[in-house]
């Protein structure tokens, strides 16, 4: 008898390409696509630009000038909108995987787009201002790209499967057992224990955080005054082994908190100076058509 070949379910394939789409990366997607028209954008217009002939010399305001800046407005204005796109759950080509990709690259062409705009023509005036604007938020989204691509990974494996909950629970729990082995401590060893226990764990700011800079550090401070010589059994070991263990802790949260710090700092950067930009970007548009 000849066998029967496995018939897959009607859809079966859609699914499966949707499977795919969601495992691939957002500077992936769809085969690069977005890449692809990036590139093919910033080669035309490069290449309309050295091949006419414009006098006395290119500008923004000759044809080819403000043609490039309407679409490089209708670009910086469209990339905004990235924030409100994420509020708004889709799937299909527009999906906000489709739509990251497409600002990322698109965002990258801005650089030629609007570098052949000016025609390499730059002063100290709001014009220049937009274009400064503009390169110092497309360098904090290379940034950005950067860093969501290498750093979850050293996220995971700093937790080691736990949580930030869990780690946080450890660390409650080493608190609890050292309070306990203090007890027998004369009062200025407990007090410096005591200071350990009392330092606010996540005080610190965002530099020290990036830095991953804790001079201060009570809990070390406290285990190298328990650096002696003590018997096995004694409370003195028994506190510098739960202070080398809170040590560790405190490591393991703190490359977290760097890790994470990293991850988000540049949105301290890109979201306001993008403000900026679409400030200077309608000073520079009301003053083109107002003055000249």
């Amino acid at each position: 008898m000849a066998s029967v070949p496995d018939e897959k379910p009607i859809g079966a394939s859609a699914i499966e390409q949707r499977r795919a789409a969601d495992h691939s990366s957002f500077l992936t997607h769809r085969k690069f696509l977005w890449l692809w028209v990036a590139l093919i954008s910033c080669i035309v217009t490069s290449a309309i630009y050295f091949s006419i002939d414009v006098q006395p010399r290119p500008n923004g305001g000759t044809w080819y000038g403000y043609t490039l800046g309407t679409i490089g407005a209708g670009l910086i204005v469209w990339l905004a909108l990235l924030g409100i796109r994420k509020r708004n759950m889709s799937e299909g080509h527009w999906s906000l995987k489709a739509w990251t990709s497409a600002h990322v690259y698109l965002g990258l062409s801005l650089i030629v787009i609007a570098t052949l705009h000016t025609g390499f023509q730059l002063g100290w005036n709001v014009h220049t201002l937009a274009y400064v604007l503009m390169m110092l938020v497309i360098l904090s989204g290379i940034y950005g790209i950067i860093a969501y691509v290498r750093l979850p990974q050293a996220l995971s494996d700093n937790r080691k499967e736990m949580t930030t909950e869990m780690m946080v629970e450890a660390l409650d729990s080493i608190d609890g057992q050292l309070r306990r082995a203090a007890q027998p401590l004369d009062r200025h060893e407990a007090d410096t224990v005591i200071a350990a226990l009392e330092q606010d764990t996540f005080g610190a700011g965002m530099w020290r955080r990036l830095t991953n800079s804790y001079g201060n550090c009570a809990t070390a401070a406290a285990l190298d005054a328990f650096s002696g010589n003590y018997d096995a059994d004694s409370a003195h070991e028994r506190v510098r082994a739960l202070l080398a263990r809170r040590k560790a802790q405190l490591d393991q949260i703190r490359r977290h908190m760097k890790i994470k710090a990293m991850l988000e700092v540049w949105l301290f950067i890109h979201i306001p100076v993008t403000i900026a930009l679409l400030a200077a970007l309608t000073a520079h548009i009301i003053s083109v058509f107002y003055y000249w």
